[in-house]
């Protein structure tokens, strides 16, 4: 069993900060890929930030320049630290990680989200 769970969101004000966490636990053998989307309602899911294992890092044209995509693979967790926001990040954050589940297995896992609302 595997559990991939998001923390970190909240209430914030426009221009203010917030670091997001999402943990992989039980039978996990290791995290390739990670991506952080967000959805808002009536629209899609969008890619907002994405980290492979070894780091290199892609983020979205809204996002770049505030945002941080990082990973601790000694604590099984990418965290997205989210600086200047605004109103328009306000949505449910969602983490999307490739778990090895066994030494040879691997596939992706959805947390359950986390909602940021960013207040003007």
């Amino acid at each position: 069993q595997v559990q991939l769970v998001e923390s970190g969101g909240g209430l914030v004000q426009a221009g203010g900060s917030l670091r997001l966490s999402c943990t992989a636990s039980g039978r996990v053998f290791g995290i390739d890929a990670v991506g952080w989307w967000r959805q808002t309602p009536g629209k899609e899911r969008e890619l907002v930030a994405h980290i492979r294992s070894g780091a290199s890092t892609l983020y979205a044209d809204s996002v770049k320049g505030r945002f941080t995509i990082s990973r601790d693979n000694t604590k099984n967790t990418v965290y997205l630290q989210m600086n200047s926001l605004k109103p328009e990040d306000t949505a449910v954050y969602y983490c999307n990680a490739d778990i090895k589940w066994s030494p040879h297995n691997s596939m992706y896992y959805w947390g359950q989200g986390t909602q940021v609302t960013v207040s003007s």
